[in-house]
């Protein structure tokens, strides 16, 4: 999961120094309490499986306002990117959508615990909002670009609406990740 590149892909990617082709980028708006994001779970991981390191899969925040424990669930996340298990947190987390509901911020200082983050520093970085500005960022983007609900994906260039249905929405994908990693051959 990274931060550095934009989230619509270029047509064509440059190749690495090695000449190896680089990942096709998935942007995945995401919201941690919104339970068609967990649904969704099964789809990314069908694609992580299929693709391996030829898709980067980049989470983005777009937390909404009906859920009161997104944007901490968001910031989170982000903490658990700089320690290093981002994707398995956000499973986590929307693995227990219910119970976010009920028991809010201390709910995700004790599932960085359980996965063996630094449930201290969630703490911290809950309270004194160090990851506001990325989350704050990744939602002004994604209402740029036409995000409404979540999940929603950007791929290619093109903005994929999961919020409505995700009926097809993985075959989509794939066949625009095909299509970009046959460009780079």
């Amino acid at each position: 999961m990274t931060r550095d590149a934009p989230p619509s892909a270029p047509k064509r990617r440059p190749k690495t120094a090695a000449g190896a082709p680089r990942a096709v980028v998935l942007d995945v708006w995401c919201e941690l309490q919104c339970p068609d994001c967990r649904v969704a779970l099964g789809d990314l991981q069908a694609l992580r499986e299929r693709y391996g390191d030829r898709l980067e899969l980049r989470l983005r925040h777009f937390p909404l306002e009906k859920h009161r424990h997104a944007f901490a669930a968001a910031q989170a996340a982000e903490e658990a990117l700089v320690q290093g298990q981002a994707w398995p947190y956000v499973e986590a987390v929307l693995a227990r959508v219910e119970e976010l509901d009920r028991e809010g911020e201390p709910l995700l200082v004790e599932i960085a615990g359980e996965l063996g983050l630094d449930a201290e520093e969630f703490d911290t970085a809950l309270i004194d909002g160090r990851h506001i500005l990325i989350v704050d960022a990744d939602q002004a983007e994604g209402k740029a670009i036409g995000v409404t609900g979540t999940p929603t994906y950007v791929i290619g260039g093109e903005l994929l609406d999961g919020g409505k249905s995700q009926d097809g929405l993985r075959r989509r994908i794939e066949e625009i990740a095909d299509r970009l990693l046959a460009e780079q051959a």
